[in-house]
């Protein structure tokens, strides 16, 4: 009778492990239509978040959370039209991508952002509360977008009041 209940308890251990594997890897991602997409970048002269040109679009996006937007694309600019033009970000940190979805390798999009390979610039300002769009661009017109937690969210999602110069949260943050 033990010896049962040990094999019920390793079946069931082993079919919860694969479930966890499986929602966490696939069951809420969702490709995002390229005739859905839109490309932003927020200007220096205007702040606010302006469309650009872009080519080859692929993202996946999750309902879930707002963290697990990952987008990959070709823009015909140059990358030094683009610095001149549009808001440099110094912290960008891609945020790691299931690895089904191969056109996103996070740990060489933050080394070459580190390195200056790639520049980071804000795609958009609070895509969601809290939650900025970030763009990284490289020489040869490759570019990876994600969401990152900015300054106000990271204050608010601890629980904490907003701090000075953040917009109100929403009631759902309070």
């Amino acid at each position: 009778m033990a010896k049962l209940w040990v094999v019920f308890i390793m079946l069931t251990a082993l079919i919860a492990g694969v479930a966890l594997y499986y929602l966490q890897v696939y069951a809420y991602y969702v490709e995002v239509p390229a005739e859905d997409a839109v490309v932003d970048m927020v200007s220096l002269t205007s702040d606010a978040a302006e469309s650009v040109a872009f080519d080859d679009f692929r993202a996946i996006d999750s309902d879930s959370s707002p963290l697990r937007y990952r987008a990959c694309y070709t823009m015909p600019a140059s990358l030094a039209m683009l610095t001149e033009t549009y808001q440099i970000v110094d912290d960008a940190e891609p945020r790691v991508a299931p690895g089904w979805f191969d056109c996103f390798d996070a740990a060489r999009i933050g080394a070459d952002l580190e390195s200056g390979v790639a520049v980071g610039f804000l795609g958009q300002r609070d895509v969601q509360y809290g939650i900025d769009r970030i763009v990284a661009v490289y020489p040869d017109g490759r570019a990876y977008a994600w969401h990152q937690i900015n300054a106000c969210g990271e204050v608010v999602f601890d629980g904490n009041p907003a701090p000075e110069g953040c917009p109100p949260p929403p009631e759902s943050t309070r």
